[in-house]
C-alpha cells in the first residue's frame, strides 16, 4: 500500500532476510525493546536473475551507490519525491532482474545483515519461493487467527 525501500506503492514485493536476527531488526525497525508480535517463517528459494547489490562491482555496473541504497526513502516519498531506490528497482525490473541481495538498512544493522528482495516469485522455477512448513503449523486461512482459537471469547 505504501511501498517500501525497493518498491513503489502497488508494486508487490517480497522482502526476506537471510537470517533471523536481520528479520527481527527489519520487523522492529528501531524498536528492539518494544517488540511487536510477528510470525517468523523460513523459505526455500531457488530464484534466477538476482543481482547481488552487496558487491561493489555490481553497484558500479548498474550505477548505484551505498548512499543511494541507504537513502531516507520514506521521507522522500512523503515529500512526493521519487527515492533513488525506486528508480533503481524500476531499472532492474525493466532489465529482467527478478530481485536483489542487498544489505539491511534497518536501525542496528550493518553490512553483514542481508536481505533478499524479490519482485518476481512463484511456486515454480525459475523464481521458486516456497514456505517451509513441514509440520503444518502455519495458519491455512483467517479462521486460524480467531479469538476462540486463542482461548478468548
Amino acid at each position: 500500500m505504501h511501498g517500501g525501500r525497493f518498491n513503489r506503492p502497488g508494486n508487490d514485493t517480497l522482502y526476506t532476510s537471510l537470517d533471523p536476527t536481520t528479520a527481527w531488526m527489519e520487523a522492529q525497525q528501531g524498536f528492539p525493546f518494544k517488540p511487536q508480535p510477528m510470525t517468523l517463517v523460513a523459505y526455500q528459494v531457488d530464484c534466477a536473475d538476482v543481482a547481488d547489490l552487496n558487491s561493489s562491482e555490481v553497484q558500479l555496473i548498474i550505477g548505484c551507490s551505498p548512499v543511494e541504497l541507504g537513502c531516507a526513502w520514506e521521507d522522500m516519498a512523503d515529500q512526493n519525491r521519487e527515492p533513488p531506490t525506486w528508480l533503481l528497482a524500476d531499472r532492474l525490473q525493466a532489465n529482467g532482474v527478478a530481485g536483489m541481495l542487498v544489505r539491511s538498512f534497518a536501525p542496528g544493522c550493518s553490512e553483514n545483515n542481508c536481505n533478499l528482495v524479490l519482485w518476481h516469485w512463484s511456486e515454480t522455477a525459475p523464481h521458486s519461493v516456497q514456505v517451509i512448513d513441514d509440520l503444518s503449523r502455519l495458519p491455512k486461512n483467517r479462521d486460524s487467527w480467531s479469538d476462540a482459537r486463542l482461548g478468548r471469547t
